[in-house]
């Protein structure tokens, strides 16, 4: 209170002006502080417009800084890669549904290239080449992503294939081995057990250190749902990402499906570790290819394909590798399907696929009309790098069994004309359809190392000779079981190191008691039969 002229102090109140005004003058000078602490700048963005779109390609113009397969974002939040850069426009492949744009609508760029989500969130879940997720979980949350297009590792960065990837199937792993780092190309007919094969795969991949990616492009809905189950109920998509299109998505999403799936793998081979990759199949990645290419006027070639068909599969599978020690070691084995007509191999895509991996598997029609499944044809089939990988215990039984089924098949042609033969090619014949039937292997039943050794060594030494061919499917489990009870000699048969003849001994010694009662059983009705064929030659005689 301000003093009286007596030196008393006054009773009258400040007045509330200067209340008011101080307050004001307080929240002004914090209002400063904020404003002085946001600086704004100003940013340049550039927005294009959409000049046509036809069938999930778009034409946009005003886009000059724009880069190859940047991302773009159209209206309502859809997204397209740039693929063809030319003075006036840009082409552009849609990876959404075009329903409601047209022509007008503002495209903006996003500044970054087309990438993936990568990590260990992944595992056990079902995405789009995009990273969404598509199996109806909560949505991802990842911190790393890896551009889709990357270029393959140097020549002195990758190391011999010398590790063996075990698929689980007798044929392939006996005869046609892959090791872990190699491009196995798994060819046939539509409909022969391709991706049979391939998720058999995956499914032994289990007791393995080994993580799966499966890349399903332009699939039925319901095969892809069928695997993921199949996966899912035998415990293998905990350490599998799936990867997935169908004929239904746009050609855009279904051609960067593989290099997505691709860089995925890469994420996990450095930092050490094995993938196994399956594209199922880059015959639809090819037509996709070819679909967005005469889309945007790309002149056609051989059966309509763009002239760099050939370089869009060598620079995604040139990324299946295997890393040297220096760089952690971690591979990449990458298992491309490729679909056929009239088991035509020589026709255009086949043919550049095979030229591109370290060898094939070729699945016969004839063979599965059979019901010889999986219907691997041994003759067409090879493996160019794998050998070199294969356990010591499979090339203990591998190489004479190739070349004595390969002899067997053109025996068994030959015999099919009456011709009579010596008693040597008698029981050739025998052997080789005893093996043959061993060869048989039910649909996602993958068997792990020692009970392959020891069916095999059973049936090469000759010990399922005695057996009918409907009995050869009792004694395998027989041998199976008795496996199960020899866990030592079941890991000197995955032994990397050495597996020396008395292993292959004691596994024969095994197999031979396992089967011995089927033997007798075998022997007692032969002796039956022989006895009603000697009744009945009385009876006539009488």
């Amino acid at each position: 209170m301000p003093p009286q002229a007596d030196g008393t102090a006054s009773t009258e109140p400040r007045p509330l002006t200067e209340d008011l005004l101080a307050q004001l003058d307080a929240t002004l000078a914090d209002a400063r502080v904020d404003v002085d602490a946001v600086s704004g700048t100003l940013q340049r963005r550039e927005v294009g417009r959409l000049e046509r779109i036809s069938h999930g390609v778009a034409q946009v113009s005003g886009l000059p800084g724009v880069a190859s397969e940047e991302l773009v974002r159209f209206p309502g939040s859809r997204l397209g890669m740039t693929l063809d850069l030319d003075d006036e426009r840009v082409g552009v492949v849609l990876l959404d549904k075009t329903s409601g744009l047209d022509a007008g609508d503002a495209v903006r760029r996003t500044g970054r290239v087309m990438d993936v989500p990568v990590g260990e969130p992944l595992l056990g879940r079902v995405l789009d080449p995009a990273g969404r997720v598509r199996d109806g979980g909560p949505e991802l949350e990842v911190s790393s992503r890896l551009p889709i297009e990357r270029p393959a590792p140097d020549l002195l960065d990758r190391a011999p294939v010398s590790v063996p990837l075990q698929t689980g199937i007798k044929v392939i792993d006996a005869m046609i081995p892959i090791g872990r780092g190699q491009r196995e190309l798994i060819v046939g007919d539509r409909r022969t057990g391709k991706s049979t094969i391939a998720i058999d795969t995956v499914l032994n991949q289990q007791d393995e250190d080994v993580l799966s990616i499966y890349c399903a492009i332009g699939q039925r809905s319901s095969s892809v749902a069928q695997a993921v189950a199949e996966l899912r109920d035998r415990g293998a998509l905990e350490r599998t990402i799936v990867i997935a299109t169908t004929g239904a998505d746009p050609a855009g999403l279904r051609f960067i499906a593989p290099y997505a799936a691709m860089s995925i793998a890469e994420h996990f081979m450095q930092q050490g570790r094995d993938t196994l990759v399956v594209f199922d199949d880059l015959t639809r990645h090819a037509r996709a290819y070819r679909e967005i290419s005469l889309l945007l006027r790309r002149p056609p070639g051989r059966e309509a394909f763009p002239g760099d068909i050939f370089y869009i599969h060598s620079r995604l599978l040139e990324r299946a590798t295997h890393l040297s020690d220096d760089l952690g070691g971690g591979s990449i084995t990458a298992l491309p399907i490729v679909e056929t007509q009239a088991q035509n191999i020589s026709a255009y895509i086949p043919t550049n696929l095979i030229s591109i991996t370290d060898g094939q598997i070729f699945l016969s029609p004839r063979l599965f009309r059979l019901g010889v499944l999986p219907a691997v044809d041994v003759g067409l089939s090879v493996s160019r790098v794998g050998g070199k990988a294969q356990l010591p215990s499979f090339r203990e039984v591998g190489g004479d069994l190739r070349l004595s089924y390969s002899k067997f098949e053109e025996l068994e042609r030959f015999s099919r004309y009456g011709a009579r033969l010596e008693e040597e090619r008698r029981k050739a014949l025998v052997r080789g359809r005893r093996v043959r039937e061993v060869f048989k292997q039910a649909q996602h039943d993958p068997l792990d190392v020692a009970s392959q050794i020891a069916i095999l060594l059973a049936v090469k030494s000759g010990l399922l000779d005695e057996l009918e061919p409907g009995q050869v499917r009792d004694a395998e489990a027989a041998i199976r079981a008795a496996v199960q009870e020899a866990p030592d000699l079941a890991e000197r048969a995955t032994d990397a190191e050495a597996f020396e003849e008395d292993d292959a001994e004691r596994f024969r010694d095994m197999a031979r008691d396992a089967i011995e009662g089927l033997a007798d059983d075998t022997a007692d009705a032969d002796e039956a039969t022989e006895v009603e064929s000697d009744e009945d030659e009385g009876d006539g005689d009488t």
